[in-house]
């Protein structure tokens, strides 16, 4: 009896990610052929530069420049895109998925912007498009929310999903450096790009929020729904007062559902020094997810790094494959809840950290906690002066309210910034807890 024929596989790009996969997939070749059922052979590869030297050895012939030698090669079942990027990577995902073949992708620009339309066509086309390494890294996040959560509601998910900009808090918080500091040292270690953009302005984060979000809350989530506040503007001494109070200073990652409305936003936050997330350090990630069955939960581990992200994506690889070798069916489809909308940031209700330069005189706090109070209904839950300057004669305090309303706390720094006895508004954060 002649063996089962082997599924062909495709693969876009072969810079880290992608030679770490075209090298786990050749190395343990036999051990995945004996998990699927058939040999999995990688038949093309879709580079810039078939000349470039690179980490993985592969027959001579394989690599290309042309796309449509993977796209419409009718022996490749299965591609594989970790190209990153929204385009052409976009187009190919569609090209892919039209000819009728499974998809497996790392890119979360691109489920960011356009997971919805991909789910679609794959529907269509009787295919799948599987992407646990577009979130977390090698962090089992996606299948989980895909299909072991299904019989929860998912009311609220925080997350710290950026390593970069993890490390680089870390590093202020423990070693009292300032921002620029810390990011020269995460470049140094690889850490971060040259240009870290993405990441320490919040977009990194924001796309993969509106990925977990679209899948957790079963609605559209974009990119541009999400509110994003970077790091960069965060000065040393907001860890130190904040370790004072109780509290850690993380980049979070929050999107909460109440019924069928949906917040989602990125930005620096003060959570209990006591809390899982407080203790997710360097370039780990972590996500809290909770569900009305469930309860709360938390997957933790390596956010970035070849070999993480390899790991997500070669298991996505077998799973795909299996359902090409068995006929079986695929993960429910993604059905989008028709009622459901994103809130504007306005609506937000949480607490605050506001640290202001006064003059160091009698009767400044008066006129400070009279804007707050009188002018826009934030209650005060402690006043602190910290430090004062004998020779500017000013004095630094940090005020921590309860509850209110983000648009009431924006509007009360304009209001304060007008103050004459107010030199400066050093900080606004949120300070987020346990629901």
């Amino acid at each position: 009896m002649a063996a089962p024929r082997a599924i062909g596989i495709g693969l876009l790009g072969l810079g880290v990610v992608g030679s770490g996969v075209a090298r786990i997939l050749t190395e343990r070749a036999d051990t995945y052929a004996a998990r699927v059922g058939r040999a999995l052979e990688i038949r093309r590869v879709l580079v810039r530069d078939p000349r470039k030297p690179r980490p993985v050895e592969l027959p001579p012939g394989m690599l290309g420049t042309d796309p449509e030698a993977v796209l419409g090669d009718p022996a490749i079942a299965l591609v594989i895109e970790v190209m990153g990027g929204e385009q052409p990577a976009y187009e190919y995902l569609c090209r892919a998925l039209e000819r009728g073949k499974y998809v497996v992708t790392a890119n979360k620009e691109v489920m960011a912007k356009h997971g919805p339309e991909l789910y679609e066509l794959a529907a269509r086309r009787g295919v799948d498009i599987l992407f646990e390494a577009s979130v977390g890294g090698g962090i089992p996040l996606i299948a989980p929310l895909q299909r072991d959560l299904l019989a929860n509601e998912i009311t609220s998910m925080r997350a710290i999903i950026n390593g970069t900009t993890n490390y680089i808090l870390t590093r202020m918080a423990r070693d009292g450096t300032d921002y620029r500091a810390a990011l020269r040292q995460a470049q140094q270690l690889g850490y971060a790009e040259p240009d870290p953009t993405n990441d320490v302005e919040g977009m990194d984060a924001a796309y993969k929020l509106a990925v977990l979000a679209s899948l957790g809350f079963r609605m559209t989530v974009r990119p541009g729904d999400v509110y994003r506040e970077g790091i960069t503007r965060l000065h040393p001494r907001e860890f130190r007062y904040a370790a004072e109070l109780g509290y850690a200073l993380k980049l979070l990652a929050i999107a909460t559902r109440d019924d069928h409305r949906v917040l989602a936003r990125v930005h620096p936050a003060l959570i209990p020094a006591e809390e899982p997330l407080a203790k997710v350090d360097g370039v780990n990630n972590a996500v809290e997810v909770v569900g009305d069955l469930l309860g709360r939960a938390m997957f933790q581990g390596q956010g970035a790094g070849s070999m993480p992200t390899t790991s997500a994506v070669v298991a996505d690889v077998i799973d795909a494959a299996f359902r090409i070798a068995h006929g079986g069916e695929g993960r429910p489809a993604w059905r989008a809840d028709p009622d459901a909308q994103v809130c504007p940031m306005s609506e937000l209700q949480t607490r605050y950290y506001l640290r202001l330069t006064v003059p160091d005189r009698a009767g400044v706090l008066a006129r400070v906690t009279r804007v707050l109070g009188e002018q826009y209904q934030i209650s005060i839950a402690s006043i602190i002066q910290k430090e004062a300057d004998e020779t500017a004669r000013t004095a630094e305090i940090v005020i921590m309210t309860h509850l209110a309303s983000e648009g009431a706390a924006q509007a009360a720094v304009k209001s304060l910034e007008k103050l004459d006895v107010v030199r400066a508004v050093g900080a606004l954060i949120r300070v987020e807890g346990q629901a």
